[in-house]
C-alpha cells in the first residue's frame, strides 16, 4: 500500500520527534525539515537538513520537495523560544521567533497549497503553546504563538471551501529534553509547575501526537479553525 506523504518542521527532537514517529506508524512517509539530524532517520521518513528561519533556504527546499512528493498534510512544528520580560526582550528576539514560529509556517503553507487545492482535500496543523494564552518571562514566544492562534483561524476560514481543515494543537508542559534540562526532576520550580497542573504530571510528547495525527485524519474533515489544548487542564484552572 502506497504511504501518504506528510511534511513535519521540526521533526527531529522532542515534540517533533514524537510526531514524525507516530504517522510513521499510521502508515504515512515523514518529510522531517530540521536544522539538525535525528539520532536515527526511521524507515519513510526522508531527513532534510534546513533552517527554517532562513527563507530563502526553506523556499527552495520546500520547491525540491513539493516537485518529488505529492503532499497535502503539513505540521507546522518548528519553534523557538527566548525568555525576557517586557523590560529585556529585544526586537532582534522578537524577528528571530517571529521568522520560525510565524514566518517559516506561513511559507510552508504557501508552498504546499497548490497541491492541497487540486486535491481538494488538506490537513494543516499547527502547533502552538499553553502560553499563548499569557506567560510571564515569554513576552516575544507567546506574542508568537498567539499570533499562530490568528493564523489558524483565518486561515480555517481561507480554505474552508477548497477541503482545507486547519486546527492547531497548544501543548502544556511537556517532558521533552529542552524542558527537562530547565527544569530537572525534584527541582523546586520544576514542582511548582506540577502542582498546577490539575493531572499533577507532565504531559508527554507521544500524548500532544496522538492529538496530530487525529486532526490529521481523513475522517476528521468537519473540525477547522480550533484550537486544542494538550495542558494536563491547565487551561481551564490552576490546581491549587
Amino acid at each position: 500500500m502506497s504511504r501518504e506523504y506528510v511534511l513535519v518542521t521540526g521533526g527531529s527532537r522532542g515534540i517533533g520527534r514524537a510526531i514524525t514517529e507516530r504517522l510513521i506508524a499510521d502508515g504515512m512517509h515523514v518529510i522531517n525539515f530540521d536544522k539538525d539530524a535525528p539520532t536515527v532517520i526511521a524507515d519513510h521518513e526522508s531527513f532534510h537538513q534546513v533552517d527554517v528561519s532562513d527563507e530563502n533556504a526553506l523556499r527552495a527546499e520546500l520547491t525540491a520537495v513539493t516537485t518529488s512528493y505529492p503532499m497535502t498534510r503539513l505540521v507546522n512544528n518548528a519553534g523557538i523560544v527566548r525568555p525576557a520580560n517586557i523590560e529585556n526582550a529585544s526586537i532582534e528576539d522578537l524577528h528571530a521567533v517571529m521568522n520560525v514560529n510565524i514566518a517559516a509556517a506561513i511559507i510552508c503553507v504557501q508552498a504546499l497549497l497548490p497541491a492541497m487545492k487540486a486535491a481538494h482535500f488538506g490537513r494543516i496543523v499547527n502547533i502552538s503553546s499553553r502560553a499563548a494564552l499569557g506567560k510571564e518571562e515569554r513576552i516575544v514566544y507567546a506574542t508568537t504563538k498567539a499570533g499562530l492562534l490568528g493564523l489558524t483561524r483565518t486561515l480555517a476560514l481561507e480554505l474552508a471551501a477548497d477541503g482545507i481543515t486547519v486546527n492547531a494543537i497548544g501543548p502544556g508542559p511537556i517532558a521533552t529534553e529542552l524542558f527537562q534540562s530547565a527544569n530537572p526532576p525534584g527541582a523546586p520550580a520544576t514542582q511548582r509547575i506540577l502542582d498546577s497542573v490539575p493531572l499533577g504530571r507532565i504531559g508527554q510528547p507521544e500524548e500532544v501526537a496522538h492529538l496530530v495525527a487525529s486532526l490529521l485524519d481523513h475522517r476528521a474533515g468537519f473540525t477547522t479553525g480550533q484550537v486544542v489544548y494538550v495542558c494536563g487542564g491547565m487551561t481551564v484552572g490552576l490546581s491549587q
